[in-house]
């Protein structure tokens, strides 16, 4: 089954599927598994401690696909930035057809990618976001509801009604990204004005992710509730799986005048990067959006693709098609 939009027809994928850039996950077999089931997978690229580490990958996972991939690019703050330019550099060479980029004002790299004539899709958490990124030339705008994983900006304002207000406001396209992971979820997107939906979480939990088969198991245990949000006091809020480091380190953000010092080691990143290798869950602090109360198996990205299309196209051309009838008139 397919459903044709100008996502698909733009990326020369079968489905309007895109897989989230996520850090310690967004490696060629995730990527390459996505591609292969007609979605477009992304490398992420700050997964990879070098540059050149990330060239490899890029072709490690070509030789795992013969489909489109991209490759996701997210710009955030750091005393010592990673060397963003490097990245870009690499990316531009070795011929990636598409980026994602998400975090801080990306303007001058996404001129080095669009003079590459790289597709560019750049994830908002907000209207006023999404509209910047339009001027700055983007292709398409990846808008990002409350509910997602890692960060949802500061105005707390749902993927229902930015989606909503995105179709009102915005002249290019835009996915739907925060809480998708089923066909319902798709239906609705396009409903909303989207061309397709952008999965963390949901592809996480499959068979080719590359993460400790416990992390998956505690997804499919747990349901829309086991999330926390974090970081609050400091304006940087990212949404996590509520584990008893999550527990602690909210309950620390309660107290006056927290200081992030107060919960750096809690929320290493080489915390959460063990979590996923070793399958403890508890080990660290790790992103999941609210989907995770959707999500009760762990399919292979195919399976996962093909039956979001086949359940979005049901419910499309069956349940709303029959809520349609023509008015009778009264003359």
């Amino acid at each position: 089954m397919v459903l044709t939009t100008k996502l698909t027809q733009m990326l020369g994928i079968a489905h309007p599927i895109v897989q989230g850039g996520m850090q310690w996950v967004g490696t060629a077999e995730m990527a390459s598994a996505v591609s292969n089931a007609g979605g477009l997978g992304l490398l992420t690229g700050l997964t990879q401690p070098t540059p050149e580490a990330l060239r490899n990958e890029i072709r490690r996972c070509r030789t795992m696909t013969d489909k489109p991939f991209g490759v996701n690019l997210t710009f955030l703050p750091a005393i010592v930035p990673p060397p963003y330019a490097e990245y870009v550099k690499v990316i531009i060479e070795e011929g990636i057809k598409v980026v994602e980029t998400a975090g801080n004002n990306p303007g001058v790299h996404i001129k080095a990618f669009k003079d590459a004539g790289i597709i560019v899709i750049h994830k908002c958490t907000a209207i006023r976001h999404a509209l910047s990124a339009q001027k700055l030339g983007v292709d398409v705008v990846s808008v990002d509801g409350f509910e997602c994983a890692g960060h949802p900006g500061e105005d707390d304002v749902t993927g229902l009604i930015l989606l909503a207000k995105a179709a009102k406001t915005l002249k290019i396209p835009y996915i739907a990204s925060g809480g998708f992971g089923d066909g319902r979820g798709l239906a609705a997107a396009l409903a909303l004005g989207a061309e397709g939906v952008n999965m963390g979480t949901r592809f996480m939990c499959t068979q080719e992710s590359p993460i400790h088969d416990n992390v998956k198991q505690a997804i499919v245990k747990a349901d829309e509730r086991n999330t926390a949000l974090v970081f609050r006091p400091f304006r940087n809020t990212s949404r996590i799986f509520r584990n008893s480091v999550a527990t602690e380190v909210v309950s620390k953000e309660k107290k006056p005048n927290v200081q992030f010092e107060d919960v750096r080691e809690l929320v290493s990143g080489q915390r959460g990067r063990q979590v996923y290798t070793t399958g403890d869950p508890e080990y660290g602090v790790w992103t999941a959006g609210q989907v995770i109360g959707l999500i009760d198996d762990i399919p292979t990205c195919d399976e996962l693709c093909s039956r979001m299309v086949r359940d979005a196209e049901e419910i499309i051309t069956k349940r709303l098609g029959i809520m349609v009838q023509p008015s009778k008139s009264k003359l």
